[in-house]
């Protein structure tokens, strides 16, 4: 896509340079993956494809920032050599790859062995990929590439690392952090566009929403042929080589395709631009913002908006080796009690007679296994009402105990943060049957 959009915009924009279109192309062929994903899942697409959709987005940052610094040397500098460009490339994945896993390798120490608490945890998982990215880019290599292997490895651990209520917290603040910051990215453009807008130079307004909206165009048919394309070579390559799916089809990768909108990665590319060079202005700095702009507005508003009808329309199918989501619900618990219960009764087996308290989760356990397998087979026959009438009156006895935390938490002898802890259980059980209501009408 960087390709492709270097030697458009430099045919396309008079005066726009073959560094220049590379720099542009850096900054706009990242799609968002956050905006694709949250559509497909509303539309409930085949879980694989979400999956995809999220793996690449984790490279393409990274390739793409890459190309965005090579194309801003060769702009500063006014050299460039093919050959050292390649090495170079090579040297930053790698080295941003092992300086990631590195750091992750030292905060790993950090959460294992030294004394924390889930507040403190929260803060060092906020402070790890910045310091990932800061060692990366210090020594001139991928700082996307080192978040993201740290992340990964960090991820993979994050049972042995973090108590329960690390992960419970964590998840909340970084959702919501996610949040903040991609809405302050979007203003900080919003906010800069009028200025962009008065020094475009040259180019007047409607020369600039041209070049934005035929860039747009290209970027999107770019994709669309990146994407089929590889449906293509994967059932060649799937002669030499075992791959995921032999047969990917046209579907999905159309949809995938389509879902190519561009967002808060290219937005900060944009913005990191330096304002001068030597004493001169960065040329075309603002028609360079003002393209970027122009083509997040229209992959957001226009493939965002479509997405969904295109993929109600040309119905991609079903996961065929992965089961639908109330019976792998069903499948996980079962196997998780009968676990249970084989676990207690081989390690356990003498306190599960003496003990008043664990002969009782025995068997609660039993009776939850049995539960599960009859209700797999209903789920095979056809809907358990009596489920559904059973979730609907556990909602109305979870509120009436809302009701009575309330209650008592005017009475001033409670302790008025055990009582949000209980509120807090209470929550997380109602969330716990409303995604399985969710699943079961899907």
């Amino acid at each position: 896509t960087a390709f492709v959009i270097a030697f458009v915009a430099n045919q396309l924009i008079p005066g726009f340079t073959l560094a220049l279109g590379f720099l542009l192309g850096g900054i706009i062929s990242p799609p968002d993956a956050v905006s694709a994903t949250s559509i497909m899942r509303q539309v409930n697409v085949p879980k694989t494809l979400v999956s995809v959709a999220e793996g690449e987005s984790l490279l393409n940052d990274a390739s793409s920032l890459i190309i965005f610094r090579f194309a801003l040397a060769t702009i500063i500098t006014g050299q460039f050599s093919l050959q050292q460009a390649t090495l170079s490339f090579i040297l930053v994945i790698i080295m941003g790859i092992l300086i990631g896993v590195a750091i992750a390798g030292i905060f790993y120490a950090i959460h294992r062995w030294l004394p924390t608490t889930s507040s403190i945890e929260i803060a060092l998982t906020l402070v790890t990929p910045y310091c990932m990215y800061y060692v990366a880019e210090h020594f001139h290599f991928s700082g996307v590439l080192a978040v993201v292997s740290g992340g990964l490895f960090l991820s993979s651990r994050r049972n042995d690392i973090l108590t329960y209520e690390s992960r419970v917290q964590g998840f909340n603040v970084w959702t919501n952090l996610v949040f903040v910051l991609n809405g302050l990215v979007f203003m900080l453009i919003g906010l800069q566009l009028p200025s962009i807008v008065r020094q475009l130079g040259d180019f007047t307004l409607i020369n600039a929403i041209e070049y934005g909206l035929v860039i747009s165009l290209v970027l999107i048919l770019t994709r669309l042929l990146c994407t089929l394309g590889a449906s293509v070579f994967t059932r060649f390559i799937s002669r030499f080589i075992t791959v995921a799916d032999d047969n990917p089809g046209w579907r999905s990768p159309l949809i995938l395709g389509w879902a190519g909108m561009r967002g808060v990665v290219s937005l900060a590319a944009a913005l990191s631009i330096p304002l001068m060079i030597d004493g001169n202005p960065f040329p075309h700095r603002n028609l360079i913002l003002f393209i970027t702009f122009i083509v997040i507005l229209v992959t957001l508003v226009f493939q965002g908006l479509t997405l969904p009808w295109l993929i109600r329309k040309i119905k991609p199918g079903i996961d065929h080796e992965s089961l639908p989501q109330q019976k792998a619900e069903i499948y996980i618990q079962r196997k998780i009690t009968e676990d249970s219960i084989r676990y207690l009764n081989e390690k356990y087996t003498r306190q599960r007679h003496l003990n008043d308290h664990l002969k009782n989760l025995y068997e609660k356990l039993q009776t939850d296994r049995d539960f599960f397998r009859n209700e797999i087979k209903e789920a095979e026959n056809t809907k358990d009402h009596t489920l559904t009438e059973f979730q609907a009156i556990y909602l109305d006895l979870l509120q009436h105990q809302r009701n009575i935390l309330n209650d008592m938490n005017q009475i001033a002898d409670c302790d008025e943060e055990l009582i949000r802890k209980y509120q807090a259980l209470i929550d997380l059980e109602e969330m716990h049957v409303r995604e399985r209501m969710v699943g079961e009408e899907e």
